[in-house]
């Protein structure tokens, strides 16, 4: 399946969700609206998601130029990539990000949704860089980031927008591990394959269990992000 930029393929029960648009995957309306589609077959094929990226990056963020034209395409872009991290967060079957290279932003808190994340060792850079963009960090972003990540670097990230590379990211939180990036894929499909092995009911409802409140807090949260967002006017700004 192709849908503009996100390719889907399903071989023994493991769907691939690949994003590529030929450049940095920015996460335009039309890239979050064809991944709510591979994820919504993923769910009807009851396939564990690897959800990848291209070349040497995973995504760079939110599409700058919807971002810049402001107005109600803005709005409805920043509310489905927060949505979205609910939704993946809460995918009855395990997702696993391979993290190709270079992550940003909206990038990272969707890749953060997953629940298990390879990343690819190079000279990579992965921040939430709202703050260095003169945003403040919106409550969906910073939960994710606290979903995942050492206190200490959580606060590293949210307040001073490092840059980590891939040692310290690992390190962080951001991924689980790193492997050479010739490896990745293969990597993901031998995760894949051992959790196949799981009970996915049990899987599914104890996931649900432990996330509960931080899915709770990003429901809670879009609607005030979007409403900060609005009140911005998205003029002279940045944002990813």
């Amino acid at each position: 399946m192709t849908a503009s930029s996100v390719q889907y393929e399903l071989d023994q029960g493991i769907a691939v969700i690949r994003m590529d648009d030929g450049k940095r995957n920015a996460l335009s309306p039309t890239m979050f609206k064809a991944l709510n589609g591979a994820l919504d077959r993923a769910e009807r094929d009851r396939a564990i998601v690897i959800l990848t990226g291209r070349d040497e990056v995973f995504s760079a963020g939110f599409d700058l130029k919807v971002m810049k034209s402001g107005g109600l395409s803005a709005l409805r872009m920043l509310h489905a990539g927060y949505s979205i991290t609910a939704r993946v967060l809460n995918h009855p079957y395990p997702v696993i990000a391979a993290c190709n290279g270079h992550v940003l932003a909206m990038g990272v808190f969707l890749m953060l949704s997953s629940d298990y994340i390879v990343g690819s060792r190079g000279d990579f850079r992965i921040s939430a860089n709202e703050v260095a963009l003169g945003l403040t960090m919106p409550r969906v972003a910073a939960a994710m980031l606290q979903h995942r990540l050492t206190p200490a670097a959580f606060q590293r990230a949210v307040t001073l927008s490092e840059y980590f590379p891939p040692e310290s990211a690992v390190q962080a939180g951001f991924f689980d591990e790193l492997v050479a990036p010739d490896a990745l894929m293969t990597r993901a499909m031998a995760c894949a394959r051992e959790f196949a092995k799981l009970d996915m009911a049990a899987h599914a409802a104890s996931k649900r269990r432990i996330r509960a409140a931080l899915t709770g807090h990003i429901h809670r949260s879009v609607a005030l992000d979007i409403k900060d967002a609005a009140m911005m006017g998205l003029r002279g700004r940045r944002p990813r």
